[in-house]
């Protein structure tokens, strides 16, 4: 039976992060910090990532840590949920990211330490479609609900309709697609700073879609699919409270996986609504959030393929 979250994650623990320029001019998250060396802001990074796993473990949440290489330099390989999915079925899809230097993240190593744990059946490579311009980035472009098959994203320059629209009849998802804009008015990049989807609630800035025929639409739709809507303001997706992840640990508990930055952000209603379907579980990752533009979701590929 399908489940809306995993036990198993894939985290990629960082080398050489840095602020990545190639990819600011879509991502307004992104911000440099001044004060930090280059050195500094490593092993900032670093020290955030490790804390984060250690949080995981200690709750009983299975990760799999693979350590980026040193070169080339991919200053956002600590974000893998951009350019992998991995299914049920023992599928893998390889995604076709935006810039040139998130391309070198896709590693054949990792896909081969992955497969000393996991049964992988099938992978399908779709980065191909980088040669026409053409790109979808993994579950930052896609939030997949499982449980009733519906896959929605916002279109950007880095999620692209039609590519979406033919990966959602492969897997049989039906395809939902709407535009969602900050407070300038410029598409917010990826669908996963916006909307997180649980098995019985979902966290979305309603705000941000414009159109209101798609804002009602989506927000009837998630209902419809028995999700109590949780709704953040601009204020709180820029401190990304839609950016957050259910998963489950080896006693079947599950837990919202958010930052504290995002936790700080909610209000005593948001939380009460939240802790009626699962528990909450915060990490610290400032630095990662500043300079990287992404927070404690980006940093999770879920793993749903079965164990050896």
């Amino acid at each position: 039976m399908a489940k809306q979250y995993t036990s198993h994650l894939l985290m990629v623990r960082p080398a050489c992060f840095q602020f990545n320029v190639e990819t600011a001019a879509s991502n307004l998250f992104q911000n440099q910090i001044e004060n930090l060396s280059k050195e500094e802001i490593k092993q900032k990074a670093v020290a955030e990532f490790d804390a984060y796993v250690n949080k995981l473990q200690e709750h009983l949440i299975n990760v799999t840590v693979i350590q980026d290489t040193k070169e080339p330099a991919k200053p956002d390989a600590i974000f893998p949920n951009n350019w992998i999915s991995m299914h049920d079925d023992g599928t893998i899809y390889i995604y076709p990211m935006c810039t040139p230097n998130r391309r070198l993240e896709v590693r054949p190593e990792i896909i081969d330490d992955l497969r000393k744990k996991f049964k992988i059946q099938n992978i399908v490579d779709l980065t191909f479609y980088t040669k026409q311009n053409i790109y979808l980035e993994g579950t930052g472009s896609i939030l997949f609900d499982h449980l009733n098959k519906i896959a929605y994203a916002c279109l950007s320059p880095r999620t692209n309709q039609d590519l979406f629209e033919q990966l959602c009849i492969k897997l049989g998802y039906q395809a939902f697609s709407f535009s969602a804009y900050n407070e300038q008015d410029v598409l917010i990049y990826h669908t996963n700073v916006m909307l997180t989807i649980g098995d019985k609630f979902a966290v979305i800035c309603l705000e941000s879609i414009k159109n209101e025929l798609e804002r009602n639409t989506i927000k009837q739709q998630l209902e419809q699919t028995g999700h109590e809507i949780i709704d953040i303001n601009f204020e709180q997706m820029n401190a990304f409270a839609g950016n957050m992840l259910q998963v489950e640990n080896e006693d079947g508990k599950t837990y919202l996986v958010m930052s504290e930055t995002s936790y700080d952000s909610l209000n005593i209603q948001q939380i009460k609504q939240i802790n009626k379907h699962t528990s909450i579980l915060s990490v610290e990752i400032p630095t990662i959030e500043q300079i990287g533009g992404g927070s404690a979701r980006c940093m999770l590929a879920e793993i749903y393929l079965a164990v050896k």
